[in-house]
């Protein structure tokens, strides 16, 4: 089908769906989905061909190299690792700002567990999104009233899950290409595979194919220094996700234990002081690297905690079958994605997960500033650049 045609037909569904929800909405619901709608549109109006920007005499030299290697990524992913062909990732948006969407989570004052909200087609994740900060923080103000944890993170990416053709987008095009390389394949394995409402699974399978295309990608085009780099901050990234992980089932303890509120409250802070210890500590290992200080600068709070999952959950046991697949990639694909049609429980005893708690099935985003769908029919999840002082703060 011809590309207009095609786009146009996903945007009369998308348009109807909107009214669909409207007819059933209040006036709050109904602003929200709306937000939504018209920010999706904002992105399918900008975005452009990249050849179209990169033959443009107004295109400055460096985006057109970055451009250069986003074409040369998207090829890979489709040609080495027969992910989908199809329209996304093969044009560019310049939005502008600095993020795409602003995620808002939030947690009761003693629970590490997200409030979640519920959307079509996605189901229930444990944020709201906004294409405008300003609705973000109008949202967070009033959880805030109700005497709850929030936490407002700004996101550069996020998937449609094939519904549109999601753009390169220039709120992620100056990453490093290896980074690149990552968001653009993880983010096209979410249209292989979706399991509605499990997030651990659906994003233990695309950081498995993210990190298995990254290394197919090295091996044909990276240099030495990439490779380094690559190896370096997969540790590092390790160790933060351990981190955040080890403090947040202290906290769950601790809000297990049944003390009072006033105690409680002093027991909290001080649990949050130990972890901004750990991190120094851990830092030092680093040796004085900085590229996670503007997490640990912010309030922290039970919020802030659900925005980091322990994503890696599944990985072990989705490399298992890529590895019984002998590697081949389409056969590992049809393999997870007639897992993906399972209950939960068999797909959890077909990746040797047979148990994962109800803390860690709450938690539903993936990394320091991932995000999902700030609406509908989408669910995204965003890669983070990788920490480094000359990028700027994730949030």
């Amino acid at each position: 089908m011809p590309l207009f045609a095609r786009r146009g037909s996903k945007l009369l569904l998308l348009a109807l769906l909107a009214t669909l929800l409207a007819a059933g909405a209040g006036c709050s619901t109904l602003g929200y989905y709306w937000q939504a709608f018209d920010g999706q549109m904002e992105l399918v109006r900008k975005a452009r061909p990249i050849p179209e920007v990169i033959a443009d005499p107004a295109t400055a030299q460096e985006l057109k190299v970055r451009l250069e290697h986003a074409r040369q990524i998207r090829d890979f992913a489709s040609s080495a690792l027969s992910l989908p062909d199809n329209g996304s990732y093969r044009r560019y948006a310049d939005l502008k700002r600095e993020y795409v969407v602003w995620n808002v989570f939030a947690s009761a004052e003693f629970s590490v567990q997200p409030r979640e909200w519920c959307f079509p087609v996605a189901g229930c994740v444990g944020y709201r999104g906004y294409f405008a900060q300003a609705g973000a923080d109008a949202f967070a103000a009033s959880l805030r009233r109700a005497d709850g944890d929030v936490y407002v993170a700004g996101v550069p990416a996020y998937s449609t899950l094939g519904w549109l053709d999601d753009p390169v987008l220039s709120t992620f095009v100056t990453y490093p290409r290896t980074e690149l390389a990552r968001l653009v394949f993880h983010e096209l394995s979410h249209q292989i595979a979706y399991a509605p409402g499990d997030s651990t699974f659906n994003e233990s399978f695309a950081v498995t194919v993210e990190t298995e295309g990254v290394q197919r990608w090295l091996a044909a085009y990276g240099t030495p220094e990439e490779r380094a780099a690559v190896e370096l901050a997969q540790r590092r990234r390790a160790g933060f996700i351990a981190l955040v992980g080890r403090h947040r089932e202290r906290l769950a303890q601790l809000y297990a234990s049944g003390l009072a509120p006033a105690p409680m409250r002093v027991e909290k802070a001080r649990a949050f002081d130990a972890m901004r210890a750990d991190y120094a500590a851990l830092k030092q290992q680093w040796g004085g690297f900085p590229g996670y200080d503007w997490w640990f600068e912010q309030p922290l709070n039970n919020a802030q905690l659900a925005s980091v999952a322990i994503y890696t959950q599944l990985v072990p046991g989705f490399q298992r079958l890529l590895a019984d697949s002998g590697g081949d990639l389409p056969r590992f694909y049809a393999t997870v994605e007639a897992l993906a049609k399972l209950p939960e429980a068999q797909r959890r005893a077909a990746l040797g997960a047979e148990r994962i708690s109800a803390q860690d099935r709450g938690v539903r985003v993936t990394a320091p500033c991932s995000a999902r769908s700030p609406g509908f029919p989408a669910r995204a999840c965003c890669r983070c650049p990788p920490p480094s002082a000359a990028i700027p703060r994730r949030a």
